[in-house]
């Protein structure tokens, strides 16, 4: 599949910003990045936050979308990635990021492991810089007898990608179905950026 945008559109970009320490989250990041990467005109990258460039503070003003990630320490997100929000508080006071699009996905060792809270707290922050946040879009999976644990949204979210990773396995034991809705996950931001892009031009054609 060809990844050029159709004659007439620009392009458009999706960052992923996440922090992680042991790999299940940055492999998380990797299949989000994937599936927004799927999507034909997308350019998605990669910024871990607690490595944070100048290039990549360019890369994040200059993206349509950005996706927040983290790995879920004692019900919220980690303070390498609190760390990061409280460093972007220039272009909250600017609204420097309004009007771009949001989403988020966590990951704990527990089922639930208040991922909710997790999200919640990204979500918030996202909505303080102006931005529009992106919801998962997906039913719950796994939640009849004919469910399986590899069903999308098997852990049963709206607001944003949860994964589930066992704290005695490595992120190469993940469950594919995590990564999965990960995927879907950006592929869906990707969508809904071309969208607004597509209308831009419309307005602009007008």
């Amino acid at each position: 599949m060809s990844n050029e945008p159709a004659a007439g559109l620009r392009g458009v970009t999706v960052a992923i910003a996440y922090h992680g320490r042991f790999g299940h989250t940055a492999r998380q990041a990797e299949a989000v990045r994937r599936g927004a990467a799927s999507v034909p005109g997308t350019d998605a990258r990669l910024i871990a936050v607690d490595t944070v460039t100048e290039e990549d503070w360019e890369a994040l003003d200059g993206a349509d979308a950005i996706v927040f990630g983290s790995a879920t320490y004692l019900g919220d997100v980690s303070a390498a990635f609190r760390t990061f929000a409280e460093s972007t508080s220039k272009r909250w006071a600017a609204q420097a990021w309004q009007d771009k699009l949001a989403a988020g996905f966590v990951n704990s060792g527990a089922m639930s492991g208040d991922k909710l809270n997790a999200l919640q707290s990204l979500s918030v922050f996202a909505a303080q810089h102006g931005m529009t946040w992106v919801s998962l879009g997906l039913l719950p999976g796994w939640n009849r007898s004919t469910g399986t644990a590899q069903d999308l949204n098997r852990l049963g979210f709206w607001l944003g990608a949860a994964a589930q990773s066992n704290g005695d396995q490595g992120p190469e034991e993940m469950n594919p179905a995590d990564l999965a809705t990960a995927e879907h996950l950006g592929r869906r931001v990707a969508e809904q950026a071309r969208r607004l892009a597509a209308a831009d031009a419309a307005l602009a054609a007008a």
